[in-house]
C-alpha cells in the first residue's frame, strides 16, 4: 500500500500528480454521466434534448451550493489540520453537515416553487416547458444526496483523499448505463418513465454514493460518536463556513446565471441553438477535467500549508499548476477543435444543431487556457481563505461583461449566433489576466507579513 499523503512535506509534483490524477478520473467518468443523460435525452426527442439543456441552470444551482460548501470546508478543515487541531476539524466537520442539511430543505421548497417561473422566462410553454418540469421536480427531489456527497467530499480532500470520491464516480457512471434505459422505457416492474427516469436514475446514484462516502469519511476521523454532540449549528463556525462557502456558492451561481444569459441569448436565434450550447458544454467539461482536477489538488494544498504556515510551498504549488495546467490545454485546445464535427455528431444527427455546435466548439477550444488560470487562481485564493475575489470577477465574466458584449457582437456588428462564441472568448481571457495579477498581489502580501512578523520576532526568514 502507498504511505499516506503528506500534503506539508512531500514535494509538490508528486502531490499534484497524487491529487490531480484521482479527481480528474472521477470527473471524466462524472461527465461521462452527463453524456450517458443527454445521450438518451436525444433518443426521445430534440425537444427533449433542449429541455435538458434548458434545465441545467436550475440543476446548477444546486451543485453552486453543494460546490461552495464543500469549498469552504476544505478551506476551513484543511487549515485546521494544516495547523495540527483535530478537535476543531472534527468541529468543522460536524457543522458542515448541519449546514448541509438547512440548505437541502431551503433548495428544495424553492426549486419546487421558482422552477416553472425561470422556465418561462426562458422562453419553454407547452411540452417544452413540461418536459423540463418534468426532469427538474425528481432532480430538486434528490437535492440533499447531492450536497450531503460534497460536504462529505470536502472532508476527503481536506484529508488528502481524492481517491474515494473518484471510485464513487467511476461506480456511480456504470450504475447509471444501467439505470438510464431501464427506467426510460420501464421493465421488470418499473414503467417507462420517459425523461423523469433519467433523472430518477441520478438521484439514485447519488443517494447509494452518501451511504458510500459516509462509511469512508468515518475512517478519516472527522466523523465518529462525537459528531452527533456537534451536529448543533453554532454560531462561530456556522459563520465561518458561510463566510467561506457563501462566496464560493455564489461564485458558482454566477455560472448559473452565465448559462442563464447565454442560453438567453441563444434562444433568440433557435432551438438547436440552445441544443448544441447544451452538447457544447459536456464535451467542453471533457476538455476541462484536468483543470478540474488541479482545481481540487491546488485547494487542498493551499489550506492545508498555508495553515501549516508555507507560504513558499503555496507559492510553488500555483506556479506547478499553471505549467501543469498550460500544457494540457494546448493537448486539449487541438483536438476540440480538430474534431469538433464528429464530437457533434456522436450527439445528434440533426444538422442545425451540428452547425452550431462546431462553431461553438471551435471558439471555446481557445478558451481552455483562460479557465485553467481562473480554476488555479480562484482555488488557491479559496484555500487562503480569501474567497471573496472568485465571486467578483464571476460577476464581471458571468453577467456584467456577457450582456453587453454578446449583444454588441451578435446584433450590434452583426455576427449572430457566433457573436455569443466570440463574446465568451473575449469576457473569459479577460478576467483570467485580472485573477493573475490579483493572486500574485495577494501572495506577495501575505509573505511580506509572514516575513515581517518573523523579523519583528527576532526569527529570522519566513518558512519555506
Amino acid at each position: 500500500m502507498h504511505r499516506p499523503l503528506d500534503l506539508i512535506t512531500d514535494p509538490i509534483p508528486k502531490l499534484l500528480t497524487r491529487l490531480t490524477v484521482p479527481v480528474a478520473t472521477g470527473f471524466f467518468f462524472n461527465t461521462m454521466f452527463n453524456v450517458v443523460d443527454t445521450f438518451y435525452g436525444g433518443l426521445i426527442s430534440t425537444q427533449a434534448l433542449a429541455a435538458l439543456s434548458l434545465s441545467f441552470p436550475l440543476f446548477f444551482i444546486i451543485l453552486a451550493v453543494g460546490a461552495g460548501t464543500s469549498m469552504g470546508a476544505t478551506a476551513l478543515i484543511g487549515h485546521a489540520l494544516g495547523a495540527d487541531k483535530q478537535e476543531e476539524a472534527e468541529l468543522y466537520a460536524a457543522q458542515a453537515i448541519a449546514f448541509t442539511l438547512l440548505h437541502a430543505a431551503l433548495l428544495t421548497a424553492a426549486g419546487f416553487a421558482a422552477s416553472p417561473a425561470l422556465f418561462r422566462l426562458l422562453g419553454a410553454s407547452g411540452e417544452y416547458l413540461s418536459l423540463a418540469l418534468e426532469y427538474m421536480n425528481v432532480m430538486f427531489g434528490g437535492t440533499l444526496f447531492f450536497l450531503a456527497n460534497y460536504a462529505l467530499n470536502a472532508m476527503l480532500n481536506a484529508s488528502g483523499d481524492t481517491k474515494s470520491f473518484r471510485n464513487f464516480l467511476v461506480i456511480g457512471f456504470f450504475l447509471n448505463l444501467g439505470l438510464d434505459p431501464w427506467f426510460l422505457y420501464g421493465g421488470a416492474g418499473v414503467p417507462a418513465l420517459g425523461l423523469a427516469g433519467i433523472a430518477l436514475a441520478t438521484v439514485a446514484v447519488q443517494a447509494l454514493g452518501t451511504l458510500y462516502l459516509l462509511r469512508r469519511v468515518v475512517r478519516t476521523g472527522l466523523l465518529s460518536r462525537r459528531t452527533w454532540q456537534l451536529l448543533m449549528p453554532q454560531r462561530e463556525p456556522f459563520r465561518r463556513l458561510m463566510g467561506q462557502g457563501f462566496p464560493a456558492s455564489l461564485n458558482m451561481m454566477t455560472v448559473a446565471l452565465g448559462i442563464f444569459v447565454i442560453t438567453w441569448f441563444a434562444g433568440r436565434f433557435s432551438k438547436e441553438a440552445v441544443a448544441a450550447y447544451g452538447i457544447g458544454t459536456r464535451i467542453e467539461q471533457i476538455a476541462l477535467l484536468p483543470a478540474m482536477g488541479l482545481n481540487v489538488a491546488v485547494l487542498s494544498l493551499t489550506a492545508q500549508n498555508f495553515g501549516a504556515g508555507r507560504l513558499g510551498r503555496v507559492q510553488e504549488t500555483v506556479r506547478t499548476a499553471f505549467r501543469v495546467g498550460q500544457l494540457m490545454m494546448l493537448a486539449g485546445t487541438a483536438l476540440v477543435f480538430l474534431l469538433a464535427g464528429p464530437l457533434m455528431g456522436l450527439f445528434t444527427r440533426d444538422a442545425g444543431v451540428v452547425t452550431a455546435g462546431v462553431q461553438l466548439l471551435r471558439v471555446e477550444s481557445l478558451v481552455l487556457g483562460a479557465y485553467v488560470i481562473l480554476y488555479v487562481n480562484n482555488s488557491a485564493l479559496q484555500g487562503l481563505q480569501r474567497p471573496a475575489f472568485a465571486l467578483w470577477i464571476g460577476l464581471f465574466r458571468q453577467i456584467a461583461a456577457p450582456v453587453p458584449v454578446f449583444w454588441l457582437l451578435s446584433f450590434g456588428l452583426g455576427w449572430g449566433l457566433p457573436g455569443i462564441w466570440w463574446g465568451v472568448f473575449l469576457v473569459t481571457w479577460s478576467a483570467a489576466a485580472i485573477s493573475v495579477i490579483y493572486t500574485r498581489r495577494i501572495l506577495r502580501l501575505l509573505v511580506a507579513e509572514a516575513d515581517a512578523a518573523l523579523a519583528q520576532n527576532g526569527n529570522g526568514a519566513a518558512a519555506p
